[in-house]
């Protein structure tokens, strides 16, 4: 399979990693949006939100823990932050693999784009 996320996660392709277990890869973005602009993503391919099943929704709450994680580490935690994750063509995503924005640092713009 030739997706970046999957690459990164494996370690093909370096990258500014900040977390890493069994189920999780975070790394810092290329093209960061805000102070703080970190991607979760599952180290398992899955292509999108729409792609999430019994088989792999743990992975999902995985995510979600390791950002608990991250925030705290990244020292956003309390003065807050957004997590952000698009699906499909209409939803700006532009890597298909399931991944969530972590964006903090500043605050954030009300807008939804």
């Amino acid at each position: 399979m030739d997706c970046i996320f999957c690459k990164i996660a494996n370690k093909e392709i370096p990258s500014q990693l900040v977390f890493e277990n069994e189920y999780v890869a975070a790394f810092r973005d290329l093209a960061p949006q805000a102070p703080v602009h970190i991607l979760a993503v599952p180290k398992v391919h899955i292509g999108s939100m729409n792609e999430i099943n019994e088989e792999n929704s743990h992975l999902v709450a995985e995510i979600f823990k390791a950002i608990n994680k991250i925030v705290e580490a990244e020292g956003i935690k309390d003065s807050g932050y957004r997590v952000i994750s698009n699906c499909g063509k209409d939803g700006c995503q532009s890597v298909q693999h399931l991944h969530f924005h972590i964006l903090g640092g500043k605050k954030l713009s009300e807008s939804l784009t």
